[in-house]
């Protein structure tokens, strides 16, 4: 059992709810709450994630690209799963996420709204295809430098504004702004993840962004991604006239960050980095939640 929790890899769990710990914290905060689209949310979203996981332990176990990677090790890599389990994990989970989809939907939009359940049921299809064919298959997108696009997509821009709507059945747009910013901070995650790995996807023909720009380079675009991110931010702070608390609070652990990243030398130095990235993002969708937890307080009293 401890075999496949490790390779369910529980601290990248954290970081795939923060998504919907916003779109839920500002639906609370439109007047939308339901705690049964709320468990059902965060269940789907760790079946997503754990799906993930699974394949990519898989793809890249069969493929060779972990074989000699740095950090965790991988499952089937090193032999403790072998392929064959590993398939038969991700099938199952593959089932459950997507029966767990079913019913989030069903709960959001019942039976009255079936043109909205169907969006949503294909968006499910495609957040499952997502999640495997980042390293599953011949053609395999996270081995052709998309990675980064679909990290944003889906657990940004997906995960905040879908998870927002199963609420409330609308879409405002300023919430794009913090979407956005969690949608960086992912891809950051996984900057840092190819940034340690670089020169064993190299090997592995696995051409990441990382691969195709250098470590430099993706030392100045994960700089980046974490300025934009807070920019932005602060553009929906100003926007919502809402408390800067929680994006001044999480700066300050990334700014030691960015500067750990600009001495860093050997690629065994980004892998605990990316903890300290993945939980700054967690701590804003909290604090974020709890700002508008506490404002809508503040309104009815």
């Amino acid at each position: 059992m401890k075999h496949w929790i490790q390779a369910a890899r529980l601290r990248t769990l954290p970081l795939s709810l923060s998504g919907i710990i916003v779109g839920s914290g500002y639906a609370y905060y439109q007047g939308f709450s339901n705690y049964k689209i709320l468990i059902l949310a965060f269940l789907t979203t760790l079946g997503l994630q754990i799906l993930s996981n699974y394949a990519n332990d898989y793809g890249d176990g069969v493929k060779g690209t972990d074989a000699n990677r740095i950090g965790e090790k991988r499952m089937v890599a090193a032999g403790v799963i072998s392929a064959k389990q590993m398939k038969t994990a991700v099938i199952s989970v593959m089932i459950i996420t997507f029966l767990l989809a079913l019913l989030l939907i069903y709960v959001a939009f019942g039976k009255e709204n079936f043109a909205l359940s169907l969006i949503f049921i294909l968006l499910g299809i495609g957040s499952i295809g997502a999640a495997i064919k980042y390293t599953v298959g011949s053609n395999a997108y996270g081995y052709n430098g998309l990675g980064d696009l679909f990290v944003f997509i889906f657990f940004g821009l997906v995960s905040v504004i879908g998870s927002n709507f199963l609420f409330t059945k609308m879409i405002d747009w300023k919430l794009f702004l913090p979407a956005i910013t969690i949608g960086l901070l992912s891809v950051a995650v996984l900057n840092l993840n190819n940034m340690r790995d670089i020169e064993n996807d190299k090997m592995a023909g696995k051409m990441t962004l990382v691969v195709k720009m250098g470590l430099e380079k993706a030392k100045i675009y994960h700089q980046s991604l974490l300025v934009i991110a807070s920019l932005i931010f602060l553009i929906f702070n100003i926007v919502t006239k809402t408390s800067f608390v929680p994006i001044i609070v999480v700066n300050i652990f990334l700014i030691i960050h960015i500067s750990k990243i600009k001495k860093s030398i050997s690629y065994e130095d980004f892998d605990p980095e990316l903890k300290k990235v993945a939980l700054s993002t967690f701590a804003l969708s909290v604090l974020f939640w709890l700002t508008f937890f506490f404002s809508k307080l503040t309104t009815n009293f």
